[in-house]
């Protein structure tokens, strides 16, 4: 039995034995560790090279982003130069038009990385999506750009999303 089917065992077993409370919360863990990494499409990581992209909650893909939510996007990268600082812009790429999707920080350094930013090194950057109520039904692509001192990518993905009501 491999690993994560013994923790997975384990959190069923424990799920359904325990108080309901405490039962909902392992439960949640479970769907967070049946979570796939999003597929992705690098679009110019300059001076890095990412390893993973999740985003919670998406049970299933292109990830469907509800209107009013927040979901939480995590990239696991490597980069390949020092950089003191770092900025992440967001895109929704609507028809081939990037239209700029504004996030609550885009200062890299407080969302997940310790800077400066060293070569050879590996980060976990984390931030929040927010949906607005106001963004229409819609399939679109999201591009997400983390950039360094010199504006330059240390990471460029691309992935599809939908925005349901």
């Amino acid at each position: 039995m491999s690993e994560y089917n013994c923790l997975r065992g384990v959190l069923i077993h424990l799920a359904t034995d325990c108080p309901p409370t405490l039962g909902v919360l392992l439960l949640s863990l479970l769907a967070y560790t049946n979570a796939e990494p999003v597929k992705f499409a690098d679009c110019g990581s300059i001076h890095g090279k990412v390893a993973e992209v999740d985003i919670q909650p998406c049970p299933s893909q292109p990830c469907q982003l509800h209107k009013g939510e927040s979901y939480t996007v995590n990239v696991t990268f490597t980069s390949s130069v020092a950089s003191q600082n770092c900025t992440a812009v967001v895109h929704g790429v609507v028809e081939g038009v990037p239209v700029l999707f504004p996030i609550p920080q885009s200062d890299g350094c407080k969302s997940g990385i310790q800077c400066p930013v060293e070569p050879q090194k590996s980060y976990s950057y984390v931030n929040q999506l927010p949906v607005k109520t106001g963004y229409p039904p819609i399939k679109l692509v999201v591009e997400w750009e983390l950039k360094d001192d010199f504006n330059k990518d240390l990471f460029c993905i691309k992935f599809p999303v939908q925005i349901v009501n």
